[in-house]
């Protein structure tokens, strides 16, 4: 019994018109794929990435704290600070469901953290603690001279409670102490420097010219 012959390979046929286009197609399909890679690459080259400073934007806390003034009843603090610390906004906001209008400035610090300051005269519990986050007192802190009230908890916000007199302000956010520090020492000097030219003020007698 002879042994049947192996059935011979068959190679497929590529007719040169088929194989013309198809490689056609593989050129068209890598020339547009480094197109869209070329103007990728000329789109970025044209809009180099901004440095982080390029987003801040300057708020001229002086200028929004006096124009507050009035309707604040008070001198709103815009204290100075070191050289890197900027405000991305300032403003006074009008009385909530809670009944308080406060003054409002977000802080830069120089270490790139944020922290709120607001100060109000109408403060009350219930304000004090939302804008506080909620958090516990946990202890104080005396910066300059004045105790300020610890308020935080884990994983959270921390807040510094100053109460002098009618004024109210709380400072909150995640930077570190020593930024803390220099925002409430700022605000502070302030207050100062305003209870004392307000008490000038009244100690000057009015001058009256007779007729």
């Amino acid at each position: 019994m002879s042994e049947s012959s192996p059935t011979p390979t068959v190679k497929p046929v590529i007719a040169a018109g088929a194989a013309k286009r198809a490689n056609a197609s593989i050129i068209g399909m890598l020339l547009a794929m480094f197109s869209t890679v070329a103007i990728v690459l000329a789109v970025v080259w044209l809009n180099p990435q901004q440095k982080a400073d390029g987003y801040r934007v300057a708020i001229d806390v002086p200028a929004v704290a006096a124009n507050a003034a009035g309707p604040a009843g008070f001198s709103p603090v815009a204290p100075t600070l070191p050289e890197g610390w900027s405000a991305n906004y300032a403003r006074w906001n009008p009385p909530g469901t809670d009944g308080v209008a406060f003054w409002d400035v977000g802080y830069v610090t120089g270490s790139n953290t944020f922290i709120a300051l607001r100060q109000t005269i109408t403060a009350n519990p219930t304000w004090v603690a939302a804008q506080s986050s909620n958090a516990p007192v946990t202890g104080s802190r005396t910066i300059d001279g004045h105790d300020w009230e610890l308020r935080d908890k884990p994983k959270g916000d921390r807040s510094l409670v100053l109460t002098s007199g009618s004024t109210t302000i709380i400072l909150t956010g995640a930077a570190d102490f020593k930024d803390f520090d220099i925002l409430a020492t700022g605000a502070t000097k302030q207050l100062a420097a305003d209870a004392a030219a307000t008490a000038n003020a009244a100690s000057t007698p009015s001058t009256k010219v007779g007729k």
